[in-house]
């Protein structure tokens, strides 16, 4: 059974043969380069803002510039609502990391809008703790952001905005964000960083797991520690959409190269999958993946090829050794053994 520990960054898998993205405080967080062209993870704090501003700048270009109709009509149905979510990893969930996360990503996020004015963007903080600190940060620095917290936000705020953010949200004010996202309709909302893990969101009641699954991610990552018997390496599940939710991005996990020949942090991919994976479905991949490059599977599996050679009477490769040849006979006579002793208590499914 792996052994999974629950952090969003980075997570620890343990094969059984082993001795045994914003983030919670107690957790640590490592980037990773990769060779690929496409995806890449970040390598810097500053890459993975830079990757995330790309999500969402080419998801929110459509819906910005191209608004839905408040109210349908004979001819159109209602749509659906543009709904993002992004998460990126932390070193620490302090208001103060957190607030200032929110005003490197959102301060220069780069939307072309139609106009000369900029997007007006209304940040929702859960609690006035947070909103004090992102009152701090942006106040600081120019920008379009209006930042108010969910438990007092007013109509007369979400009419000027172009979209809404919601920053560290807490489970416990699902209902107040579904109330206000379908009051913002048709304009957009973002989920940014929730609280609450992905996992959870299948025991949300009353249509909250509905509502939450209605946030299309364009951005996310977690880190992954994968520990063998014989080495610890990294890995990654991401998803970053670059052109928009319909490009077609999947989530895929990727794990560092082994070997001198490597380059030290590429990675490569090991899986895709089309739905947001599971951690059961993470931990599969990973184990098959550690258990295929064990020094243990891989002496089980040359023994079972040497007796299979043994027993169909295939002559070894030329050029083998004695000491090669040796291996084989004892396989073979182990293996003739234990058929012997199986065929006399008659059992008849032997290997």
């Amino acid at each position: 059974m792996l052994a999974f520990n629950l952090l969003n960054s980075p997570r620890t898998i343990k094969t059984p043969s082993s001795s045994s993205s914003s983030l919670p405080p107690t957790q640590t967080y490592f980037f990773v380069s990769c060779a690929l062209s496409s995806p890449s993870p970040p390598s810097s704090r500053e890459e993975a803002i830079s990757q995330a501003r790309t999500s969402l700048s080419t998801t929110l270009q459509k819906p910005l510039n191209n608004p839905l109709p408040s109210l349908p009509t004979r001819k159109l149905k209602k749509q659906k609502q543009p709904r993002f979510r992004v998460e990126i990893p932390l070193l620490d969930d302090s208001p103060s990391s957190l607030a200032q996360l929110a005003a490197e990503l959102f301060s220069d996020v780069l939307i072309i809008k139609k106009g000369s004015k900029p997007p007006c963007i209304l940040i929702l903080w859960p609690s006035p703790a947070l909103l004090q600190c992102a009152h701090q940060v942006f106040d600081a620095m120019p920008s379009s952001v209006v930042n108010s917290d969910v438990a007092s936000v007013i109509p007369e705020q979400l009419g000027p905005a172009d979209f809404v953010v919601f920053s560290a949200p807490e489970r416990t004010q699902l209902e107040e964000i579904r109330a206000i996202t379908n009051a913002l309709y048709p304009k957009p909302a973002i989920l940014f960083n929730p609280k609450w893990a992905f996992e959870e969101e299948k025991d949300f009641g009353g249509g909250l797991g509905s509502f939450v699954g209605s946030f299309d991610v364009v951005y996310s990552f977690m880190g992954l520690e994968v520990r063998g018997i014989l080495s610890k390496r990294k890995g990654v599940v991401l998803r970053f959409v670059k052109d928009g939710v319909l490009s077609g991005e999947g989530w895929v996990v990727m794990v560092e190269e082994e070997g001198e020949q490597k380059k030290k942090g590429e990675m490569r991919v090991v899986s895709r999958f089309k739905k947001r994976p599971s951690i059961g479905e993470v931990e599969s991949v990973l184990y098959n993946l550690m258990a295929a490059n064990s020094p243990v599977t891989k002496s089980v599996k040359f023994l079972r090829d040497l007796a299979s050679n043994a027993v169909t009477g295939k002559k070894p490769k030329q050029g083998t050794t004695i000491v090669e040849q040796s291996v084989m006979d004892t396989a073979m006579t182990c293996y003739t053994s234990l058929l012997a002793e199986e065929t006399r208590r008659g059992r008849q499914d032997v290997l």
